[in-house]
């Protein structure tokens, strides 16, 4: 299939290489000519503008953000002048849902499609494959071009209307750095009360949080919304908060992210909560947000054995 491809930085070269790995026939455009010379050299064609590339009648943008994201897709020699009748584009770069809800607006009027697909894996997994796109937009234009996509990724899955891509994107990516800065503070903890920093990793890796995959704690108890019986009840869970903030005292380490789940452990016990499982004052969150996560069992069940 002849398909164009825009940006060919560290993610877009390795997407675009597998893209002509699995026999595709490519039109390629990015700011800088010598970004593209290895997928010249293995036969792909230069576009001098977006707006060529896009003549394919599909094609995909990899860019830095939102900003140029809207420029190529909306430009006066951007993809949507150049996208024929029924043409698609794929965006997958991380980018703002209401940037790609616009453009996707603007697609919709002149009869094409955008849909944001943004990607996860880094470097590694956009170069061997191993990554994810999370596709928000019509379905069956998804559908349409899915042998495509997993060309570049083995997990692309359509989410939701134009701009869930974009959010699921987000919510991962916070998470993870929410993470980030939990374990530098934790960590520095354990250092600086006296554990040798290998093997300090090497006991937490094991437990119970190290030994499962990251998101998976949400299947317990949260998405189900059920908190009783506890596997381990909130009140056991705040102690144990309370002695690692007053350990945090006692080392002299600033402990801001602790402090402030032990503040939201606090106010669920005042809810009377105690008895009940620790994830329990997860729904102080939900309620301030006025959103309902609960999942019904089938669903989540489906899901989970997926993998």
């Amino acid at each position: 299939m002849r398909i164009g491809f825009i940006g060919l930085g560290t993610m877009g070269a390795s997407m675009a290489a597998n893209l002509q790995a699995a026999g595709h026939e490519l039109l390629v455009h990015d700011l800088n000519r010598a970004a593209a010379e290895p997928h010249l050299s293995r036969g792909a064609s230069w576009a001098a503008t977006a707006r060529e590339a896009a003549a394919t009648g599909l094609v995909f943008t990899s860019l830095p953000g939102p900003a140029e994201v809207e420029a190529v897709a909306l430009g006066a020699d951007g993809v949507l002048a150049g996208l024929p009748a029924d043409g698609a584009c794929f965006d997958l770069s991380t980018n703002a849902p209401a940037t790609v809800r616009r453009i996707g607006a603007a697609f919709a009027e002149r009869g094409v499609h955008f849909l944001d697909a943004p990607v996860s894996g880094g470097p590694a997994g956009a170069a061997s494959r191993r990554l994810a796109l999370w596709v928000g937009g019509e379905e069956a234009v998804f559908n349409r071009f899915q042998p495509v996509l997993a060309a570049i990724g083995d997990q692309a899955r359509w989410i939701g209307p134009i701009g869930a891509g974009s959010v699921a994107k987000l919510v991962h990516n916070c998470a993870g750095y929410i993470l980030t800065v939990g374990l530098a503070e934790v960590f520095s903890l354990g250092v600086k009360a006296g554990v040798e920093p290998l093997a300090l990793f090497e006991a937490i890796r094991q437990g119970a949080l190290g030994r499962r995959r990251t998101f998976d704690g949400l299947a317990d108890q949260f998405l189900p919304g059920s908190y009783d019986p506890p596997a381990f009840a909130l009140k056991l869970a705040h102690k144990d908060v309370a002695l690692a903030a007053a350990l945090g005292r006692e080392c002299g380490v600033p402990m801001r992210l602790s402090n402030l789940t032990l503040e939201e452990m606090t106010e669920a016990l005042g809810r009377g909560w105690g008895g009940l499982d620790s994830r329990s004052c997860m729904q102080l969150q939900t309620e301030r947000a006025g959103v309902d996560v609960t999942v019904e069992p089938d669903r989540l069940k489906r899901a989970m054995s997926a993998g």
